[in-house]
């Protein structure tokens, strides 16, 4: 299994969640990636932080660690699909994260979030939550 990591939980692995930091150890074989919106939002957050020359440089170590997966014509598709049957059905979910759900979609990877309610409005994808056990 392949796992895309989103924003959430890479913010509370860096604040040393301890569940979060568990299931990284406990998948620490498995191949796992960041959506380039997620780095994206991450790099937003360092800029705009107080220390941003450390958190913009570990913003660029994750982004070694863990393979940034680009948008493209077929995850767009993706979300413009995601987006019309939700749009259909009353659900409004945020552009950025409906890219990142479309990419996991996209690529049969599965999306590791803590916002559960948030993502489970969408079929076909996916998800375990790192932040509980």
């Amino acid at each position: 299994m392949i796992y895309l990591i989103d924003t959430d939980i890479v913010i509370y692995s860096l604040k040393n969640q301890s569940t979060v930091k568990y299931n990284f150890r406990k998948h620490a074989n498995d191949p796992k990636m960041i959506s380039v919106i997620t780095y994206g939002e991450l790099i937003h957050g360092a800029k705009k932080s107080r220390d941003h020359q450390k958190n913009t440089a570990t913003v660029h170590r994750i982004s070694e660690l863990f393979p940034v997966v680009d948008v493209t014509k077929s995850i767009m598709e993706t979300f413009a699909d995601i987006k019309t049957v939700l749009q259909r059905q009353g659900n409004i979910i945020d552009d950025m994260d409906l890219i990142i759900a479309a990419t996991a979609i996209t690529m049969n990877y599965t999306l590791v979030t803590n916002n559960e309610k948030h993502f489970s409005r969408i079929s076909d994808l996916r998800i375990e939550n790192w932040a509980v056990k």
